[in-house]
């Protein structure tokens, strides 16, 4: 016993001592940029000031015009992105799984080979359409979308597989399909009902993904937020780190919270409370 006991509390050890490194190597830095926003004039004192600054909506649209152009392109980003990606690759995966399972090996090396392209070929393989894009329907910073759901594919991928996995697709599209469902509906009220953890976390990790894009944009000449910190980083340096700061604390917190999305169904206790067995009542 008392080796068994001493082997846990090794485990133990090295637990929160693997813990405190991890912790101390993504907060260090994230601390550093703290400390350098917070720098007075000359490097002397603490101030609140750049803070102040970039909370005040008004002299940020003033003063840093570019880094407003910059933000909004960044959400309309990470709003369009999501919604394109999830429009094709859900209604592909689960025709797939119904009707064609031989091509899901297929479809799943298609998803997956934007991880072993780099940015730059991608940018060079998609000049030629954007190219055409730009002369039919013009040269907005949302034609980006197109590039990031490409990049996001790999990540959303192995998301709704894993949800895709978990159910019965089969099952529950072929009984809504007796009671004269149409596949519309099979899509709307069946399956994504039954995906919706799978397709918050996809969503989650491509929201992510694009607010912290900066490569495709830089190289195809388009501001996002990354573009308009790295431009005004040249010029105000402290607002820049304070930004890429408030990004990235926002970024962890949207993938810590898809840890607790939907691990427990709002009527989970519900339902377990009527599986329950009922205590047999006593008889006189």
């Amino acid at each position: 016993m008392s080796g068994r006991s001493t082997f846990r509390r090794r485990q133990r050890v090295f637990r929160w001592v693997t813990l405190t490194l991890l912790l101390a190597f993504f907060a260090l830095p994230l601390l550093g940029m703290l400390e350098f926003t917070l720098q007075g004039p000359g490097g002397n004192g603490r101030t609140l000031d750049t803070w102040r600054t970039l909370a005040d909506v008004s002299q940020i649209s003033l003063e840093y015009p570019a880094l407003k152009e910059g933000f909004l392109a960044s959400v309309g980003l990470a709003v369009v992105t999501p919604l394109v990606m999830l429009v094709l690759l859900v209604p592909t995966m689960t025709w797939v799984r119904l009707r064609l399972p031989g091509l899901s090996r297929t479809v799943e090396f298609v998803c997956l080979l934007p991880l072993t392209v780099p940015a730059i070929v991608l940018v060079v393989g998609l000049t030629p359409v954007y190219a055409w894009v730009y002369y039919l329907v013009g040269s907005s910073t949302m034609w980006l979308a197109l590039a990031y759901v490409v990049l996001v594919l790999p990540y959303a991928y192995r998301s709704l597989d894993a949800g895709l996995r978990a159910i019965d697709v089969r099952t529950l599209s072929e009984a809504a399909r007796s009671l004269g469902a149409s596949w519309v509906t099979v899509m709307w009220r069946v399956v994504l009902p039954n995906l919706r953890t799978a397709v918050l976390s996809a969503s989650f990790l491509s929201v992510a993904l694009v607010l912290g894009e900066f490569t495709i944009a830089s190289l195809f000449s388009k501001k996002n937020l990354q573009v308009a910190m790295y431009e005004l980083g040249k010029s105000d340096a402290k607002i820049s780190v304070a930004v890429g700061l408030a990004a990235l604390v926002f970024g962890f917190v949207v993938l810590f919270a898809m840890s607790f999305v939907g691990t427990r169904p709002a009527g989970a206790g519900r339902i377990a409370r009527l599986r329950r067995p009922r205590p047999a009542k006593e008889t006189p």
